[in-house]
């Protein structure tokens, strides 16, 4: 017994260990196009619900896929209507899981394991990190089948036979569902383990759908454990995943001797009939939310009120009837470049409080951030591309060029407040105190270059030579104030007045700044040498 016991614990950790390091690998090779994922997901319901099914299926679990989702609608990528639809698809996702494991992918995971272990040792670029992830998807259904390992004893447990094999109150087997995989945080180990069990004939299907229906409900404890440093919509997300999940539990429920006798009737096999079951499960809950997702979406902004900014990924000016005229086109790009600044503006402010409160989940929204400053600086380099194929006078090729640097350097602003969050990540798990003193410098020069980035963005606006004589004077005392700070620090790291890990971190952080001032200046100089519109 003390042997099983350790089986099924070692096959429940090595489980979690494939399903973490499966999400984590997958949501690197996902970054690079998440771009193309969200236009897609946000045309239509259907088209969030295949994104939100194929993105569980990539991840192995959708709590991982309704996380991603939560980030996304914090950091104002999505709007929170536009959730709804990916979630659902979701739920529908993870059902595939414990299908494979009906078609005993468990049986042949030790090749998955040896396959991925080969190529990851063996192969270089794609291959290799194609390894990694058979290496992990391995490592998921191995976990499973020694879960299934430790199983096999409880034929000889007549107590265990008799209380899965005779029909229970339902609201027994959806309690020790719910609570087991909201331990867990993951619904396909106890609904796997259901079909393992209905493989050996351990279980019955009355028995075993009221746990299904408890693990359903169990899987929203991860979203809303995440919900508590999450913002406004992020909350929202949440509460309509757990909405989302009791409605079908309730309607499941309602209606459970004929949800039985149609799983009975639509295969003999009892793991057959549980993968089923938590399919139609999910698909009931798609059927009922589907069509009114709108009105559903309202009633949850009722429920927790409040207005959140939506970041459009995708450019709001840049309109191509306009290029037929380059001054239009150029006014285009100068609204464009405005929002870009602005975004670049919340970014710092978002890293510079990280510096002295630390939460994950601002850190987070400022990488989301990242992504919408990339995108804006694409599309419009692309716009200034179709602008320059045409006939442009002297003064407009030099805004033209102005245009395009001016893109690149608020990119790379954007670029520096993420190294400027980063950095207050290892100050905050490195216990890398700053001192009084020092927070005071770096709250100076901060206030500076935020001085001076709101400066740059009324000067990509309008030429104002009194602005620009601020950011230039600005730059010259931002550079003062760094290369004090730096000696201060140096003497504070001598008398021993100072953490020894918060120096190279204070020093980067400075220095970032200083890069940022810099940026500002260059817009400064290029505005300074526009032609008086």
């Amino acid at each position: 017994m003390i042997h099983s016991i350790f089986l099924f614990l070692a096959g429940i950790a090595l489980f979690l260990l494939g399903m973490l390091k499966l999400t984590s690998q997958m949501q690197s090779v996902f970054s690079s196009r998440i771009r193309g994922y969200i236009r897609f997901s946000v045309r239509k319901p259907l088209y969030g619900i295949l994104t939100g099914l194929f993105t569980t299926v990539a991840f192995q679990s959708s709590s991982a896929t309704t996380l991603l989702t939560m980030g996304l609608v914090s950091a104002g990528l999505i709007s929170f209507y536009h959730s709804l639809g990916i979630i659902l698809g979701a739920d529908i996702g993870t059902t595939l899981t414990i299908q494979l494991v009906v078609w005993k992918v468990t049986d042949v995971s030790p090749l998955f394991l040896f396959g991925g272990i080969i190529l990851y040792f063996v192969a270089k670029g794609h291959l290799k990190v194609i390894g990694e992830a058979l290496l992990y998807f391995g490592t998921i259904f191995f976990g499973l089948s020694l879960i299934g390992d430790a199983t096999v004893p409880l034929k000889g447990s007549p107590l265990f036979i008799q209380y899965f094999l005779n029909t229970q109150n339902p609201a027994t087997g959806l309690l020790i569902g719910l609570v087991f995989t909201s331990v867990v945080q993951a619904s396909a180990i106890p609904i796997g383990v259901l079909v393992i069990l209905g493989q050996q004939g351990l279980v019955s299907i009355d028995n075993a759908i009221p746990i299904v229906i408890g693990a359903n409900i169990g899987t929203t404890t991860t979203a809303l454990i995440g919900s508590v440093a999450s913002d406004l919509n992020g909350k929202r997300t949440a509460l309509a995943h757990l909405l989302f999940k009791c409605a079908g539990a309730l309607v499941c429920l309602a209606l459970l001797p004929l949800f039985l006798s149609s799983l009975k009737a639509l295969s003999s096999s009892i793991a057959q009939q549980i993968a089923i079951g938590h399919f139609l499960i999910n698909s009931v809950i798609m059927c009922l939310f589907i069509f009114v997702l709108t009105p559903f979406s309202h009633f949850v902004c009722r429920i927790i009120p409040g207005d959140q900014q939506i970041l459009p990924l995708w450019p709001e000016f840049l309109d191509s009837k306009s290029l037929v005229d380059p001054y239009d086109a150029l006014a285009c790009v100068k609204n464009e470049l405005g929002r870009e600044i602005a975004l670049a503006r919340n970014m710092l402010k978002e890293s510079l409080g990280l510096a002295y409160e630390y939460k994950e989940s601002k850190q987070r929204n400022v990488m989301y951030m990242e992504l919408v400053m990339d995108n804006l600086q694409t599309e419009i380099t692309r716009y200034l591309w179709s602008i320059s194929c045409g006939e442009l006078s002297q003064p407009l090729t030099k805004r033209l060029f102005a245009f395009s640097s001016f893109a690149y350097d608020i990119e790379r602003i954007g670029d520096r407040s993420v190294n400027l969050a980063e950095l207050a990540e290892q100050k905050y798990k490195r216990k890398a105190h700053f001192t009084d003193a020092a927070k005071e410098e770096l709250r100076e020069i901060g206030n500076l270059v935020m001085e001076n980035l709101f400066d740059a963005a009324s000067l990509i606006e309008r030429k104002d030579l009194p602005r620009i004589r601020a950011v230039f004077e600005r730059e010259r005392r931002v550079d003062v104030k760094i290369k004090n700070a730096i000696g201060n620090h140096m003497e504070r790291f001598y008398k021993k007045l100072c953490v020894a890990e918060a120096g190279p971190i204070y020093v980067d952080m400075i220095v970032n700044l200083e890069r940022i001032s810099d940026r500002c200046r260059l817009v400064a100089e290029l505005v300074n040498g526009f032609d008086e519109e």
